[in-house]
């Protein structure tokens, strides 16, 4: 018989049971998918406010005198711009410049920082930290059991959480630490939906009480679902599927977010590949007719397949099938017309500019 290894659930497991959802396996967690229905939960982060689970989400703890010099070799971007009270994006690169994992770090004093990962990710990452922790005068503790994190997003997230709140929430991309329902929670200004909004993180066992807070207050529970058509329709990527150990950030579209100057790891591999350019390059798409892209697909130019989608769904906003993909570098530019082969039937599509969705298309 082959042993199963069983699912871990968030501290809110009981309370995704009650509110009805439907709990499937992810990152080998049990996570809620939805509640209402994908498309009623994603109308209402972009017209109101949705609460999302994101426990599963892992934390890295970085502190003491050299911090800010191990996570400069580490993560892509430049750490030592980071303010105390601010957030920064990140990749973390092997040598040859493949993403391991994208990053959000907040700096929560002079010589302490905290790193959320992804699910999936969240042990290699730990390992990968604490492997090269030994070069600096730093400590890296595993933080995930610390916390559960809530995303609230959507117009009316930061006016129903001020309401619980007992201190001005913190700007975009800044973070503060204050009570949010009687419970003292790290609140960011951060979120992966391209509404604004802030991703709360209290003690595992007060996030019962910040999430009935929430619910009280109108907020409306919102599964992984809809994250995902969510953040699609603004173009943000899902490691695993538009990144991963065989991609680079500059094919990736992150270059933004890697100085090559810190001298991180990979950073080498990264300038080169920014210098010469990459055969292919990740591009947002919309279908021009009927259809659902879907990951797996085949791009198509010419009868030439010259890509592969790597997220596709049907945007509830916009109501057209969109996506992203890998594609021969010549073809990313917006405006060039291709094929997404979806299920044997070609679907005409087009290269488009991020985000997807925008307000005023509304």
């Amino acid at each position: 018989m082959v042993a199963t290894t069983a699912l871990r659930r968030t501290p809110l497991f009981e309370a995704h049971e009650a509110a009805g959802a439907k709990l499937v396996p992810f990152a080998g967690w049990e996570m809620p998918v939805s509640y209402e229905g994908v498309r009623q939960e994603h109308v209402a982060v972009r017209t109101s406010c949705g609460v999302f689970d994101v426990s599963h989400m892992g934390e890295i703890e970085t502190s003491g005198p050299g911090a800010q010099d191990l996570l400069q070799r580490l993560l892509s971007n430049d750490v030592s711009k980071l303010e105390v009270g601010g957030a920064q994006y990140s990749v973390l690169c092997r040598e040859d410049g493949g993403i391991l994992d994208d990053l959000f770090t907040y700096r929560l004093a002079d010589d302490r920082y905290l790193t959320v990962t992804n699910a999936a990710n969240h042990d290699k990452d730990f390992a990968w930290f604490a492997d090269h922790a030994g070069e600096f005068d730093a400590d890296v503790s595993d933080a995930i059991d610390r916390y559960a994190m809530l995303a609230v997003q959507g117009p009316d997230a930061r006016r129903i959480v001020a309401g619980l709140a007992s201190a001005e929430l913190p700007a975009r991309m800044h973070t503060a630490v204050m009570g949010v329902a009687g419970a003292e929670t790290l609140v960011c200004g951060t979120g992966y939906t391209g509404e604004d909004g802030v991703e709360l993180l209290p003690p595992a066992d007060a996030a019962t009480d910040v999430w009935d807070a929430l619910l009280a207050a109108r907020a409306k529970p919102t599964g992984l679902g809809a994250r995902d058509t969510l953040r699609l329709e603004v173009c943000f990527h899902l490691y695993g599927n538009d990144m991963d150990e065989s991609r680079n950030a500059i094919e990736a579209g992150l270059g933004w977010c890697c100085k090559e100057a810190t001298g991180f790891i990979g950073s080498e591999a990264v300038a080169a590949a920014r210098d010469s350019g990459t055969e292919q390059k990740l591009a947002p798409f919309v279908l021009t007719a009927a259809g659902i892209p879907r990951e797996g697909n085949a791009v198509v130019s010419d009868d030439r397949e010259v890509g592969v989608v790597t997220s596709g769904t049907l945007s509830p906003c916009m109501d057209v099938g969109i996506g992203m993909g890998y594609v021969a570098a010549e073809l990313s530019e917006p405006g060039t017309e291709l094929e997404i082969d979806v299920r044997g039937k070609r679907r005409p599509a087009r290269i488009e500019s991020k985000p997807l969705y925008r307000k005023e298309s509304e």
